[in-house]
Protein backbone atom coordinates (compact mmCIF):
# COMPACT_ATOMS: atom_id res chain seq x y z
CA UNK A 1 0.00 0.00 0.00
CA UNK A 2 1.08 3.58 -0.58
CA UNK A 3 2.45 5.57 2.33
CA UNK A 4 0.19 8.25 3.71
CA UNK A 5 0.91 11.89 2.93
CA UNK A 6 1.59 14.46 5.64
CA UNK A 7 -1.23 17.00 5.62
CA UNK A 8 -1.45 20.21 7.60
CA UNK A 9 -4.56 22.07 8.77
CA UNK A 10 -4.82 24.07 5.53
CA UNK A 11 -4.64 20.90 3.42
CA UNK A 12 -7.36 19.30 5.54
CA UNK A 13 -9.64 22.33 5.23
CA UNK A 14 -9.10 22.38 1.45
CA UNK A 15 -9.90 18.68 1.17
CA UNK A 16 -13.02 19.01 3.30
CA UNK A 17 -14.29 21.91 1.19
CA UNK A 18 -13.50 20.17 -2.11
CA UNK A 19 -15.14 16.92 -0.97
CA UNK A 20 -18.33 18.81 -0.22
CA UNK A 21 -18.24 20.79 -3.49
CA UNK A 22 -15.52 20.02 -6.03
CA UNK A 23 -16.71 22.94 -8.17
CA UNK A 24 -15.63 25.55 -5.60
CA UNK A 25 -13.37 28.11 -7.28
CA UNK A 26 -9.78 28.58 -6.13
CA UNK A 27 -10.63 32.15 -5.17
CA UNK A 28 -13.45 30.96 -2.88
CA UNK A 29 -11.35 28.12 -1.48
CA UNK A 30 -8.50 30.51 -0.73
CA UNK A 31 -10.81 32.96 1.03
CA UNK A 32 -12.42 30.22 3.12
CA UNK A 33 -9.09 28.75 4.32
CA UNK A 34 -7.28 32.08 4.65
CA UNK A 35 -4.54 31.77 2.04
CA UNK A 36 -3.72 33.55 -1.22
CA UNK A 37 -5.35 32.12 -4.39
CA UNK A 38 -1.91 31.23 -5.79
CA UNK A 39 -1.08 29.33 -2.58
CA UNK A 40 -4.41 27.54 -2.81
CA UNK A 41 -3.72 26.57 -6.43
CA UNK A 42 -0.24 25.29 -5.52
CA UNK A 43 -1.57 23.25 -2.60
CA UNK A 44 -4.36 21.63 -4.59
CA UNK A 45 -1.87 20.82 -7.37
CA UNK A 46 0.45 19.20 -4.78
CA UNK A 47 -2.46 17.18 -3.39
CA UNK A 48 -3.19 15.93 -6.92
CA UNK A 49 0.45 15.08 -7.66
CA UNK A 50 0.81 13.19 -4.37
CA UNK A 51 -2.30 11.14 -5.14
CA UNK A 52 -4.42 12.45 -2.26
CA UNK A 53 -6.91 13.91 -4.76
CA UNK A 54 -7.71 11.18 -7.26
CA UNK A 55 -9.95 13.18 -9.58
CA UNK A 56 -13.32 14.78 -9.93
CA UNK A 57 -16.37 12.75 -10.85
CA UNK A 58 -19.83 13.60 -11.97
CA UNK A 59 -22.34 11.51 -10.02
CA UNK A 60 -25.41 10.34 -11.89
CA UNK A 61 -28.70 9.03 -10.53
CA UNK A 62 -29.04 5.45 -11.86
CA UNK A 63 -32.85 5.50 -11.44
CA UNK A 64 -33.17 8.58 -13.65
CA UNK A 65 -31.12 6.76 -16.30
CA UNK A 66 -33.45 3.76 -16.34
CA UNK A 67 -31.44 1.67 -13.87
CA UNK A 68 -33.56 1.94 -10.75
CA UNK A 69 -32.76 -1.49 -9.33
CA UNK A 70 -29.42 -1.87 -7.57
CA UNK A 71 -27.94 -5.04 -6.16
CA UNK A 72 -24.80 -6.44 -4.57
CA UNK A 73 -23.41 -9.60 -6.13
CA UNK A 74 -21.16 -11.74 -3.93
CA UNK A 75 -18.99 -13.72 -6.34
CA UNK A 76 -16.82 -16.73 -5.63
CA UNK A 77 -14.12 -17.47 -8.24
CA UNK A 78 -12.49 -20.90 -8.47
CA UNK A 79 -9.66 -21.41 -8.74
CA UNK A 80 -8.75 -18.09 -7.16
CA UNK A 81 -5.45 -17.54 -8.97
CA UNK A 82 -3.71 -14.39 -10.14
CA UNK A 83 -4.04 -15.26 -13.84
CA UNK A 84 -7.85 -15.29 -13.43
CA UNK A 85 -8.17 -12.30 -11.09
CA UNK A 86 -6.98 -9.60 -13.51
CA UNK A 87 -9.10 -10.64 -16.51
CA UNK A 88 -12.16 -11.22 -14.30
CA UNK A 89 -11.93 -7.78 -12.69
CA UNK A 90 -11.37 -6.05 -16.04
CA UNK A 91 -14.37 -7.86 -17.56
CA UNK A 92 -16.60 -6.84 -14.64
CA UNK A 93 -15.35 -3.23 -14.74
CA UNK A 94 -16.24 -3.08 -18.44
CA UNK A 95 -19.89 -3.97 -17.76
CA UNK A 96 -22.08 -0.85 -18.03
CA UNK A 97 -24.17 -2.12 -15.10
CA UNK A 98 -21.18 -2.39 -12.74
CA UNK A 99 -20.84 0.48 -10.27
CA UNK A 100 -18.15 -0.76 -7.85
CA UNK A 101 -16.00 -3.88 -7.53
CA UNK A 102 -14.37 -5.00 -4.28
CA UNK A 103 -11.80 -7.81 -3.92
CA UNK A 104 -12.48 -9.43 -0.54
CA UNK A 105 -11.20 -11.85 2.04
CA UNK A 106 -13.49 -14.58 3.34
CA UNK A 107 -15.75 -17.05 1.53
CA UNK A 108 -16.56 -14.64 -1.33
CA UNK A 109 -13.83 -13.24 -3.52
CA UNK A 110 -15.66 -10.21 -4.95
CA UNK A 111 -18.52 -7.91 -4.12
CA UNK A 112 -19.93 -6.14 -7.17
CA UNK A 113 -22.47 -3.34 -6.94
CA UNK A 114 -24.64 -3.20 -10.06
CA UNK A 115 -27.45 -0.96 -11.32
CA UNK A 116 -30.00 -2.50 -13.71
CA UNK A 117 -33.40 -1.67 -15.18
CA UNK A 118 -35.45 -4.37 -13.45
CA UNK A 119 -35.45 -7.95 -12.16
CA UNK A 120 -35.32 -9.42 -15.67
CA UNK A 121 -32.26 -7.29 -16.43
CA UNK A 122 -30.63 -8.41 -13.17
CA UNK A 123 -31.34 -12.06 -14.02
CA UNK A 124 -29.86 -11.58 -17.50
CA UNK A 125 -26.75 -9.93 -16.03
CA UNK A 126 -26.18 -12.67 -13.44
CA UNK A 127 -26.75 -15.52 -15.91
CA UNK A 128 -25.02 -14.08 -18.99
CA UNK A 129 -22.14 -12.15 -17.46
CA UNK A 130 -21.33 -13.98 -14.23
CA UNK A 131 -22.51 -17.57 -13.85
CA UNK A 132 -21.75 -18.33 -17.51
CA UNK A 133 -18.04 -17.71 -16.86
CA UNK A 134 -16.05 -20.87 -16.15
CA UNK A 135 -14.13 -19.36 -13.24
CA UNK A 136 -17.28 -18.22 -11.39
CA UNK A 137 -18.24 -20.90 -8.88
CA UNK A 138 -21.07 -19.06 -7.13
CA UNK A 139 -23.01 -15.79 -7.19
CA UNK A 140 -25.24 -14.60 -4.38
CA UNK A 141 -27.48 -11.59 -5.03
CA UNK A 142 -28.72 -9.01 -2.53
CA UNK A 143 -31.05 -6.18 -3.54
CA UNK A 144 -30.26 -2.67 -2.30
CA UNK A 145 -33.36 -0.97 -0.87
CA UNK A 146 -31.69 2.35 -0.08
CA UNK A 147 -28.21 3.85 -0.03
CA UNK A 148 -26.67 6.80 1.82
CA UNK A 149 -23.46 8.68 1.19
CA UNK A 150 -21.18 9.18 4.18
CA UNK A 151 -19.21 12.21 5.24
CA UNK A 152 -15.83 13.40 4.06
CA UNK A 153 -12.87 11.03 4.34
CA UNK A 154 -10.20 12.68 6.44
CA UNK A 155 -7.02 11.22 7.93
CA UNK A 156 -7.41 9.47 11.31
CA UNK A 157 -6.89 11.64 14.36
CA UNK A 158 -7.97 14.90 12.70
CA UNK A 159 -11.11 16.47 14.13
CA UNK A 160 -13.38 18.34 11.73
CA UNK A 161 -13.38 22.08 12.10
Amino acid sequence: MDASVVLDAVDLRLLRLLQNDARTTYRDLAARVGVAPSTCLDRVARLRRSGVILGHQLRLDPAKLGRGLQALLSVQVRPHRRELVGPFVERVRALPEARTVFHLTGPDDYLVQVAVADMADLQRLVLDEFTSRREVARVETRLIFQQWECGPLLPPGHAES
